[in-house]
């Protein structure tokens, strides 16, 4: 009996108090009015300022962690000529694809797929995978949720992908190397 009288009590006094008004507003105060602020990009254009290049194509960032809370980075590869990065895992990060023009090869897991403009794919966290652009250049974009610390590997990386050491330079950005792109020679 004391207890389905805890439970009345308990149910009454959570609205009460509340709960999920104090909860909407602590997840809003987190993030600084300026931060919450309009910030369009421009068609072609980088949402930090200037592009930043791979050994593949050139990236642009249209959403910055930092603008999220860390909960996504989005970002646009330009110019995406055949090759791409090898096949790799990411710890934290579902990464999510959208083609916007062009062909571009996934593996996701052991699956094959090539996908035409306007289609997408999801690489959920910890599967293995890899994309490669073909010989007429693609575009689409890439998502990142949470973002983690993908905005810092592209910036580390910029120009290029060394090819020496990579299990380690993976490893300092919570991804893990498996090794080469299957397309690299298809």
């Amino acid at each position: 009996m004391r207890r389905r009288s805890f439970l009345k009590t308990a149910a009454a006094v959570i609205p009460a108090a509340g709960l999920h008004e104090m909860l909407f507003s602590f997840a809003h105060a987190e993030a600084p009015a300026e931060k919450r602020a309009l910030h369009p990009v421009p068609f072609g254009e980088d949402r930090s300022g200037s592009a930043h290049t791979t050994a593949f194509s050139t990236l642009l960032y249209k959403v910055l962690p930092s603008e999220t809370g860390g909960n996504l980075f989005l970002i646009e590869h330009q110019h995406l000529r055949a090759g791409g990065p090898p096949l790799h895992v990411h710890l934290s990060q579902e990464e999510w694809f959208y083609v916007i023009e062009g062909r571009v090869a996934f593996q996701v897991g052991e699956q094959r797929i090539e996908l035409k403009p306007g289609e997408s794919v999801l690489a959920p966290r910890m599967i293995p995978h890899t994309f490669a652009g073909s010989e007429t250049p693609a575009r689409m974009l890439i998502g990142f949720t949470p973002a983690g610390k993908m905005e810092q590997f592209f910036r580390d990386t910029n120009g290029g992908i060394p090819e020496h050491d990579q299990a380690a330079l993976f490893a300092r950005y919570d991804m893990r190397y498996i090794g080469p792109s299957p397309f690299k020679n298809a």
